[in-house]
């Protein structure tokens, strides 16, 4: 989906339709969960915070997220999705691979197919979509990006290696500011250049991603699309309007969030023997610390005395505007999976 929350928002409110919007955040604190493509001109991107968006973007109108709201949307549209085949693995709210090799339509073409979902999601919901298509699930995420917004982008079989070869590595998925710098370092700038890189070569230079970033530039990737990929964790947190250097006043808020994670392992009745605790320090620093149980919890009773041993467990560095709660190491394999979308306070 393009700009998902932030569509979403001007669908739902006409006066925001052609004006940045910013959901999530404020002009003092917080931080941006998504932004509408007009504010994206003017550098406003998600994960930034709401006073630096400010800056760059000085008529930046911010709106409270609606979760409930945008989960509703994305039934609609995955309601689309198995239209056409039961082979959906949601990623997000917003986003999802399909494996349509074989589909309930009978489409020969996938092109055609990604464009008929598109076309009815804007019918039906008055909402713009992109797609990627091609032979894996690694190609057609990058593709997917390639004509957004309200595109799509099919990279055919015989097209992958040129694709590949001339693609800059830090349009690779999975590449990350940090890891393209490196490779750029060393000389790799793009898809060619890291392909001249043999096996050994790469494994020494990345680790275990050496092989990932061999396998994909030479267009061979086996993940099957999951319909029922399994949530590893489940978490809550949140962003406080005032700086806090009080440890009190830190196990009061841990204490709300706490309540909230409770309703959300309830909700996908779901335990967990790994709790973290995240701190975001006043100067956006950021620390986890974790402690592995015996048995599986999910009540409040039982893993907030934890949390506040993980709390005391060392001096806090700097005052905090950000904590949060986590459980991982879930039964979930032992039952169906449960989707939840985890909402956050900004």
């Amino acid at each position: 989906m393009d700009a998902f929350y932030a569509s979403v928002e001007q669908l739902d409110n006409p006066e925001l339709l052609g004006k940045p919007v910013a959901v999530g955040g404020n002009e003092i604190r917080g931080v941006v969960s998504a932004a509408s493509y007009e504010a994206r001109v003017f550098g406003v991107r998600s994960a930034m915070s709401g006073a630096l968006a400010k800056q760059k973007c000085p008529h930046l109108i911010f709106v409270k997220p609606r979760y409930s709201r945008y989960k509703e949307i994305s039934s609609k549209i995955r309601a689309i999705f198995y239209d056409y085949t039961d082979l959906v693995e949601p990623l997000s709210l917003d986003e999802a691979y399909l494996d349509v090799t074989e589909n309930k339509k009978g489409i020969s073409s996938a092109s055609l197919i990604a464009q008929e979902i598109r076309q009815r999601i804007w019918e039906e919901l008055e909402l713009r979509a992109s797609a990627g298509i091609s032979i894996n699930k690694f190609i057609a995420k990058v593709a997917s990006d390639i004509n957004k917004p309200n595109g799509q982008k099919t990279i055919k079989p015989n097209e992958v290696i040129d694709f590949l070869e001339k693609l800059p590595v830090n349009k690779f998925y999975g590449v990350g500011k940090v890891t393209a710098a490196k490779m750029h370092n060393l000389g790799i700038f793009t898809g060619l250049d890291l392909k001249r890189k043999n096996l050994e070569e790469l494994i020494k230079l990345f680790g275990k991603s050496g092989l990932h970033y061999y396998n994909i530039v030479r267009g061979m990737q086996n993940s099957k699309v999951k319909p029922n990929r399994i949530r590893k964790s489940i978490a809550a947190e949140r962003t406080f309007n005032e700086n806090i250097s009080s440890e009190i006043y830190m196990i009061e808020r841990l204490d709300a969030i706490a309540e909230e994670l409770e309703k959300r392992m309830l909700h996908s009745k779901t335990k967990g023997k790994t709790l973290t605790l995240k701190i975001k320090y006043s100067n956006f620093t950021q620390q986890t610390r974790s402690k592995t149980v015996s048995e599986y919890i999910h009540l409040k009773k039982d893993f907030m005395p934890i949390i506040k041993e993980l709390l005391y467990q060392e001096e806090l560095k700097e005052s905090v505007r950000l904590l949060g709660i986590s459980f991982s190491n879930l039964d979930t394999d032992k039952k169906d999976p449960v989707w939840i979308q985890l909402s956050f306070d900004f």
